[in-house]
């Protein structure tokens, strides 16, 4: 059975749709709305799904009106809106690089970003907004020195990774350093940050970046063909009419952007980038899986922070310690299947 279709219409337009792809997406949302619709009903409160459900209708009782619109529904945007970013911005580096390990954890754009709002919380003990500046600005300027220190005629592939690990570790030193300065307030705030939490979310969160995802992610799906002609190769990309390195900055600074306006939001949540794309084109058979990707993000994350919440009993983990176990552990997986298969 095939699982591609091409809808033609008059006038010569036509439209190839995966049907495999569109199942696929159309499951991961439903868990990813299920999932969202308990998460809010889960806390010291527990409010049932279908009060939820007439709570977020309008027509919910006075006290679960405060906790789901006010408490509850802004962390749940700011999970799907960060999972979406990181699994998007996982997808672009990917298929950028031809990596399956080219992901913002292994280039170090977490580590940038996070060095950025340390920065903040150290040197200048920001507010929350100034560290999520902070934190946005940290993770371009990463972006940009490893584009500037991997360019050699183009940028490609493992010579990105490459430079990305390094970075990574210069980064991670930084780090380090900026918490050795610190005093003992100071440090406390910005390890229960570099965790990756979504905590104490509000609409403060949501709204920068909502509006940020509004305008890449519709410029960064403009520029799938492009992306997905890039896979066969910069030479065959440009005989098809493809500007390579224009496409190529755009959307790596797409992808930069999204990590980093997540990582202001959430924190460094781990291995979500790196996970979601794998795991999105094993389950499609296909690539670049912008838009699966983008939902299996949001899926995972949703997921994990419903599982930190009720699977440890009263010690709630933050999101980012979930994603982190379940990220380190695909990616010792991912690792042995490449040396197997001849890859690294």
């Amino acid at each position: 059975m095939k699982s591609q279709h091409v809808l033609r219409a008059p006038g010569g337009l036509s439209l190839r749709l995966d049907v495999r792809a569109l199942v696929v997406v159309a499951l991961l949302l439903l868990v990813a709305l299920t999932g969202s619709v308990l998460l809010i009903g889960t806390g010291d409160f527990p409010i049932p799904a279908g009060d939820v459900l007439r709570t977020l209708a309008g027509d919910g009782k006075p006290g679960q009106e405060f906790i789901v619109t006010e408490l509850r529904l802004p962390r749940v945007l700011v999970g799907l809106l960060v999972g979406a970013s990181l699994g998007l911005g996982g997808a672009l580096f990917q298929s950028l690089s031809r990596n399956p390990l080219g992901s913002p954890d292994v280039l170090g754009l977490n580590q940038g970003a996070t060095a950025g709002a340390l920065v903040m919380i150290v040197l200048f003990s920001g507010s929350a907004t100034q560290v999520a500046l902070g934190a946005l600005a940290g993770g371009l300027v990463t972006g940009a020195a490893i584009y500037l220190l991997a360019w050699k005629q183009g940028v490609h592939g493992y010579r990105l990774v490459l430079v990305g690990i390094g970075v990574s570790a210069i980064m991670t030193a930084v780090n380090g350093f900026l918490l050795t300065k610190a005093d003992m307030v100071d440090a406390a705030r910005a390890v229960v940050w570099m965790t990756g939490s979504l905590n104490g979310r509000d609409w403060d969160q949501v709204r920068p970046l909502f509006a940020l995802c509004a305008v890449l992610v519709p410029l960064v799906l403009g520029n799938a063909r492009g992306l997905r002609m890039m896979e066969m190769g910069d030479d065959v990309s440009c005989a098809l009419g493809v500007r390579v390195e224009r496409v190529r900055l755009l959307l790596m600074v797409s992808a930069v952007l999204l990590t980093a306006g997540a990582t202001a939001a959430a924190g460094p949540v781990g291995f979500v980038a790196l996970t979601a794309p794998q795991l999105a084109r094993r389950l499609t058979r296909s690539g670049p899986n912008l838009v699966p990707s983008m939902v299996m993000g949001a899926t995972l994350l949703i997921v994990a922070d419903w599982a930190s919440q009720r699977l440890f009993g009263a010690d709630q983990l933050p999101v980012g310690v979930v994603t982190g176990v379940l990220g380190g552990a695909y990616l010792l997986w991912l690792l042995v299947t490449e040396r197997r298969a001849g890859r690294i």
